[in-house]
């Protein structure tokens, strides 16, 4: 329907467009009816749309939880608390097998990484002009429903995980410690701005390659997508199905390697080096 207002050029820009609220070039701050002002508000602008649906999903998959948790019952279980109960084992055991640590965090934490990123991603699932016919009829002139495919919410998580590993890394091994893991591997101490290069790029490339690594599968079949849409209607749905039911796997798959990688670089923080 888009496509047909606009050209093919246009009509990707669009979508991949998000809904940005920052200082305006006439001095007021606003939500950017053109990609240029969207470019020109710099770095504090705002993506409200990310904002939004990731808030929203974060708020579901509590809701969801705290239900199954008030509606716990020892006899014949609902088959929200069976669901609950089988996410709970599957994260447990995935802590168990990369997290040789002991802390109460992990596992709540990788439960929760793993359903919120999970609800992002599933967005993609959404036909790709629905959301933004709803979004046009009350006057947003963009609207991205998958917040994965922003790179701001993607390195905010990665940066979030990144925050955790230098903490435990301090509190486990101590501020001289973290120091000396730094400076003095792999190659002992006459080898120091060699292990602190070394060291360094590797500490910097773990919230790098998490936010890349999510960012880029998502922004990929968004993509693959929103060209689908671009085709006659009846080779649309020829090739949209079966892609959507492969996504299905990519949706799962970024959520649990995100998860899995954060439990392993906290394991390595909780590791001490002697």
């Amino acid at each position: 329907m888009a496509s047909e207002t606009l050209t093919s050029s246009e009509y990707i820009r669009h979508h991949l467009q998000n809904l940005t609220f920052g200082h305006l070039p006439n001095g007021s701050w606003g939500v950017a009816q053109t990609a240029e002002q969207a470019r020109e508000m710099g770095f504090w602008a705002l993506n409200l749309d990310t904002f939004f649906v990731s808030f929203i999903l974060g708020a579901v998959f509590l809701f969801i939880f705290r239900k199954a948790a008030k509606g716990a019952t020892a006899g014949v279980p609902s088959g929200l608390q069976n669901f609950a109960e089988w996410v709970v084992e599957f994260i447990e055991s995935s802590v168990r097998g990369s997290f040789s640590g002991k802390n109460d965090l992990i596992a709540p934490l990788a439960l929760t990484i793993f359903f919120w990123i999970f609800l992002m991603n599933w967005m993609d699932l959404i036909p790709v002009d629905y959301l933004h016919v709803l979004a046009n009829a009350v006057g947003l002139p963009f609207f991205k429903s998958v917040p994965t495919t922003d790179p701001n919410a993607t390195f905010g998580m990665s940066i979030g995980v990144f925050l955790l590993v230098l903490y435990y890394s301090v509190k486990v091994k101590g501020v001289g410690g973290f120091i000396g893991e730094l400076t003095l591997q792999p190659f002992g101490k006459f080898g120091l701005p060699f292990n602190l290069f070394l060291e360094g790029v590797n500490l910097i490339s773990k919230p790098v390659s998490l936010a890349l690594r999510l960012f880029g599968n998502m922004y990929a079949g968004e993509m693959i997508f929103i060209l689908i849409a671009l085709l006659p209607f009846w080779l649309q749905w020829t090739l949209s199905l079966p892609w959507a039911i492969f996504h299905i796997l990519i949706v799962t798959l970024q959520a649990f390697i995100f998860m899995t990688l954060t439990i392993v670089y906290l394991d390595m923080a909780h590791q001490e080096h002697h």
